[in-house]
């Protein structure tokens, strides 16, 4: 894997964001690979194509790219508000690869956050454009990448270090299980997985149990949080996400 741009690609474009955009998704085009099923490489949709970049030829996983110049941060600007929230409550909404370059243009880090891991409240709505602006009205979001567990953050480089393969597709295949769930029992799991990533690593129930306000103020109608709250590490412990140590006592795993 190179993690320079092949700047040459861009010598006929003008405009800052053209350049990167053309060079970011050739180096994916290139370097990327599909951590789904080992598929070597990628292919690109045609231009256009909502919220996705580019497709696995053999299990059809689909990916979009954001890339940003330097640090990773924990809010990312993405598109229009209502095509992102129709496509990731949709069967055939995409993986999302994260990557950020250096002004060297480089890649320090690129990631990939499963589709499984996201969720409505990941989506941030921003205000509509004033009725001055070009495309007045028109709502833009955020994707709030707090909301993901560590875990599902998948690096494929990570500080200008390359990550084996089969290290990649293990830590992304660890957690297909969640595909398996309906949205709401996989809303559940990522919301106890989300509480114990505030954790040591590790961590008792009555620990976990200091979380109960904040999740009833999501579920309100739901009157067991802490019945919940145990049924939940079961699936996490038997997933292999944590491991139980003693009554009460757990520890996560990786």
């Amino acid at each position: 894997m190179n993690l320079h741009f092949n700047q040459k690609l861009a010598e006929n474009y003008h405009s800052p964001s053209q350049i990167i955009r053309v060079l970011s998704e050739a180096w994916v085009k290139n370097n990327g690979y599909c951590p789904n099923c080992n598929t070597p490489s990628l292919s690109e949709f045609a231009n256009n194509q909502p919220v996705a970049d580019f497709y696995c030829p053999s299990c059809a996983e689909q990916y979009e790219l954001k890339s940003k110049k330097g640090t990773l941060s924990h809010i990312i600007n993405d598109g229009a508000y209502d095509t992102m929230m129709q496509r990731i409550s949709s069967e055939d909404n995409p993986s999302f690869f994260f990557l950020t370059y250096s002004k060297e243009l480089s890649v320090n880090n690129f990631l990939i956050i499963p589709k499984h891991f996201f969720k409505p409240d990941m989506i941030i709505k921003r205000k509509p454009l004033s009725v001055t602006a070009r495309r007045a009205g028109w709502v833009g979001c955020n994707i709030d990448l707090r909301k993901v567990p560590e875990s599902g953050k998948v690096f494929l480089v990570k500080n200008q270090q390359i990550i084996a393969k089969n290290i990649v597709s293990q830590q992304f295949q660890q957690t297909l299980f969640l595909r398996t769930q309906t949205q709401r029992a996989r809303g559940w799991t990522l919301d106890i997985w989300q509480c114990i990533d505030r954790l040591d690593e590790q961590f008792t129930l009555k620990q976990v149990y200091h979380f109960v306000d904040e999740l009833q103020g999501k579920y309100p109608d739901n009157h067991h949080i802490q019945d919940k709250i145990r049924q939940q590490l079961q699936v996490l412990r038997d997933k292999g996400i944590i491991e139980f140590l003693a009554r009460g006592h757990y520890r996560k795993i990786g």
